[in-house]
């Protein structure tokens, strides 16, 4: 299995009253880094046989996004083993769930699923320290003994490389 995390995108500060935060939606700045990540993700032929979103609106707002730029058609999947609150056994019995989808991007939120993802590539007892920044994804291999981190991207590193896309890096130079 091919196993993508994915970061909910910037969606401002976090609310003090739980319940108000978990419906907090992402910001102008969280819809443009889903956009951005979504075309990156379409650009390297990702193609999910399964979405799979925590239940908190800027983390479904991220998948819907993203699965929108992959061209993605199935329904995005709803899992409380990737809200906040969730425990790396929570997710390890979620992905038992999906173990025959050769393809599986999860969305969720830190610190956990920066744990996730460290446990997943460290083992349990020697966790990998890897901080997905919001809107950030990461590729991993997994395997009977665990998963190798294939790939890290950023909205940063994405915005970048769209923009120099779009912009001629070679320097000026007069021939005669």
């Amino acid at each position: 299995m091919i196993l993508y995390f994915l970061r909910h995108a910037s969606a401002g500060e976090s609310m003090k009253d739980a319940k108000k935060d978990k419906k907090r939606p992402l910001d102008e700045d969280g819809i443009k880094q889903s956009h951005g990540m979504g075309r990156a993700l379409a650009a390297l032929e990702v193609q999910p046989e399964v979405v799979i979103s925590s239940p908190l609106t800027r983390a479904m707002q991220t998948a819907s996004l993203v699965a929108n730029e992959l061209g993605f058609e199935n329904k995005i999947q709803v899992e409380t083993a990737l809200t906040p609150e969730a425990s790396y056994s929570d997710f390890v019995d979620m992905l038992r769930r999906y173990a025959s989808a050769e393809s599986v991007v999860v969305v969720g939120h830190n610190p956990n699923l920066s744990d996730f993802l460290g446990k997943t590539i460290g083992g349990r007892s020697n966790p990998a320290d890897i901080d997905l920044k919001k809107g950030s994804v990461a590729r991993v291999e997994m395997r009977r003994s665990g998963g190798r981190l294939t790939w890290y991207l950023t909205p940063k590193i994405v915005s970048t490389l769209q923009g120099l896309a779009t912009t001629n890096s070679r320097p000026k130079t007069s021939r005669k």
